[in-house]
């Protein structure tokens, strides 16, 4: 019998246009200093919140998934983020991860996750092994590269980004499709927040 059937998955939230454009300025800000390949930066249309990346999932599973991700749905409000300040993963000197903070009510997202994952594990998913960092991914080192001397000293990582407010009214179940030119995203299913 041959192997189920798999797309590759994650858990998210879409992001309004605006947020989009005001992380395409800052990634085109950054991006003058440190051009790709130093960085692989996102484009803004690709660019989420990740809640959990699924990775390899059967599609016999999708139906169990959608309605697990709906239950989350229903048993929370619509609730409100802001863009907050640059910073990297693991640290400035070695970054692998260029990206943009979350602020605003961490406390709803952080229930939001916490039921999602309760409910994922539910479907058989384990637990995550790090502590959940909510953030905006805008750019990538290959090889952690030290880069980040390139940036001029006026760059102010705690000011550098518009603290723009968006509501969170969905969560979205995403299809990625890795390609040549980059991932390719298609949303597979949405669970409005009630």
């Amino acid at each position: 019998m041959p192997p189920p059937q798999t797309i590759r998955t994650f858990i998210a939230i879409e992001l309004a246009p605006e947020i989009k454009e005001e992380l395409g300025r800052v990634s085109k800000l950054l991006a003058g200093q440190l051009p790709a390949p130093q960085v692989r930066w996102v484009h803004p249309e690709n660019m989420h919140l990740t809640l959990r990346f699924l990775g390899e999932t059967a599609v016999t599973q999708l139906p169990q998934l959608v309605a697990e991700l709906d239950k989350v749905g229903q048993h929370h409000t619509p609730f409100s983020l802001q863009l907050a300040r640059l910073g990297c993963f693991p640290n400035r000197k070695r970054p692998r991860v260029i990206w943009v903070g979350i602020a605003g009510e961490d406390t709803a997202l952080m229930a939001v996750k916490q039921v999602l994952d309760q409910r994922l594990m539910s479907l058989g998913w384990a637990a995550e092994d790090k502590p959940f960092n909510a953030h905006l991914t805008i750019g990538r080192v290959p090889d952690g590269r030290p880069v980040l001397d390139r940036l001029p000293a006026t760059l102010n990582w705690e000011t550098a980004v518009k603290p723009l407010s968006f509501t969170i009214a969905a969560l979205h179940l995403i299809e990625s499709q890795l390609t040549p030119k980059g991932p390719l995203y298609t949303v597979r299913h949405t669970a409005v927040l009630r």
